[in-house]
């Protein structure tokens, strides 16, 4: 069985109901994508400990979708979209924002490396949830994180290999990407806005 990459350890009761199975909601996610030396870093963690993954999409924070708010409602026009994502992303300066070291879901093979859940991030996130935008619901608190090995059985020797990983480098936030989702259908990218502020 596989979860929600966005769930965290505040919520880890959820994870031992075994009837519950992790599919995307249909809606518009809003990712960061994760690139510089950092980016480099992740991609070669997932090449190595998760190749599905790693084939699957480049390394990234989902900020709106996962955790603290459900996607966006997936009817939102794309000029609603530009206007209120872009207009937050226009006053937002780039950041950067420091990995913290590697957890895992209880009960799942599911390994992230945790991100500060104050600060600038914390504040894009609030901007976002705030902006009068219609969200589906969510049933995890805010935990930003940036996934690194999701689908392999994850043995202890693995585990203690996984959680020993650091990254050497700062993420840097200075990108919103946004994508309409629909399992199994790939996302389909609809807007991609730099932080300008």
């Amino acid at each position: 069985m596989r979860r929600d990459p966005g769930d965290r350890h505040e919520f880890e009761n959820d994870y031992h109901d075994a009837d519950w199975e992790w599919r995307r909601p249909r809606g518009i996610f809003v990712l960061v994508p994760i690139d510089g030396e950092a980016g480099a870093q992740v991609r070669a963690i997932r090449a190595q400990h998760d190749p599905r993954l790693a084939a699957m999409n480049a390394p990234h924070v989902t900020r709106i979708g996962s955790s603290g708010a459900g996607p966006i409602a997936p009817d939102t026009p794309r000029d609603v979209l530009e206007r209120v994502v872009g207009g937050i992303a226009a006053t937002t300066a780039p950041f950067e924002v420091v990995a913290e070291a590697p957890h895992r879901f209880v009960d799942t093979g599911i390994v992230s490396f945790p991100l500060p859940a104050r600060g600038p991030l914390r504040a894009l996130h609030e901007r976002i949830v705030t902006s009068g935008l219609r969200f589906l619901p969510t049933r995890f608190a805010f935990a930003p994180h940036a996934t690194i090995s999701y689908y392999p059985d994850v043995s202890r020797t693995k585990e203690r290999e996984l959680l020993g990983l650091r990254l050497s480098a700062p993420i840097r936030i200075e990108r919103l990407e946004l994508s309409l989702t629909n399992d199994p259908q790939p996302p389909d990218v609809l807007l991609s806005v730099p932080l300008a502020g």
